[in-house]
This record gives structure tokens, C-alpha cells and sequence, in this order.
């Protein structure tokens, strides 16, 4: 499966991570100082990659972040099965253009249905406290409804 994110997941989820060279530039090098860049650089089961239609990204910024615009962009060009990106904007244009989307969230319903996570709950609270997530509370309710956790 090919995933393409503008953040570090669970490899154990998905596999291989393709972070476009904008997101790798945020997170590992501008972020080197950050919990988790100096293991990000390392991994094995992140590919960084450069896009190809520089046209597409140049449109996309126009409304997006350079890492939301280049994601969106090397899903299209791999092409991927999935892209992970919370930012709403940014997943809304990805659907308009043929990438199905997930979030943080969605990936944690999934990670908790394959057995990878006992409980979603305590998971988005530390992205929330730790991470500074942010997501409606009709949202995190509405997951923690489906994840049997309410």
C-alpha cells in the first residue's frame, strides 16, 4: 500500500511513508530540534520524494501550505492509495482531485480495529495535550462513538 502524509505515522499501519520533500523539510530539517525528527530522519520506512508538476503545487499553494499542496500532488503522481492530512482545506481540494483522505483521527480508528491500539481515547488526548491537535468535539465525539468508547 502507498500512503503519502504530512506528518509521521504508525509504520506499522501502513508500511512505507512517502513525505514530499516540503514536508521533510519541515518536519526533519526546520524541526530537527523537535521530539521525533532525529528518528524520522533515520527510518526506514519513510521514503522522501520530489514531486513532478510543479504547476499543480504552485495552484495548490495558492491556497495551502507547501506541505499540503506537495502531498496532495505525490499522491496524485505515485499515484497512492491513501493521504494522511488533517488540515480540512487541504483534504476537501484532495478529494476534489481523486486522492481519498484520512486523518489523524481516522487513522486511529484504524489502528485501533487492526489491534494496533486498545483505546483511541487516551491517544487523542495526548495529541491534544502534547501535539496541540486540534478537532470539534462533535468530531472526537463521533469517534469515540464508533470506536466504542463514549
Amino acid at each position: 500500500m502507498k500512503v503519502v502524509s504530512n506528518a509521521s505515522l504508525l509504520p506499522q499501519l501502513y508500511g512505507e511513508l512517502y513525505l514530499p520533500d516540503a514536508v521533510w523539510n519541515e518536519v526533519v530539517l526546520q524541526g530537527r530540534s523537535q521530539p521525533g525528527a532525529a528518528a524520522l530522519q533515520s527510518a526506514a520506512w519513510i521514503r522522501q520524494c520530489s514531486v513532478k508538476n510543479a504547476p499543480l503545487v504552485l495552484s495548490l499553494t495558492q491556497e495551502l501550505g507547501a506541505g499540503e499542496a506537495e502531498a496532495i500532488v505525490l499522491a496524485q503522481e505515485l499515484p497512492a492509495d491513501l493521504l494522511l492530512v488533517d488540515e480540512r482545506h487541504a483534504r476537501e481540494k484532495a478529494r476534489r482531485l481523486g486522492v481519498r483522505v484520512t486523518g489523524a483521527l481516522g487513522v486511529l480508528m484504524e489502528a485501533k480495529s487492526r489491534g494496533l491500539l486498545s483505546a483511541v481515547k487516551p491517544v487523542i488526548q495526548d495529541l491534544r495535550n502534547i501535539a496541540g491537535f486540534h478537532a470539534s468535539q462533535n468530531l472526537v465525539a463521533a469517534v469515540l462513538r464508533q470506536a466504542g468508547e463514549s
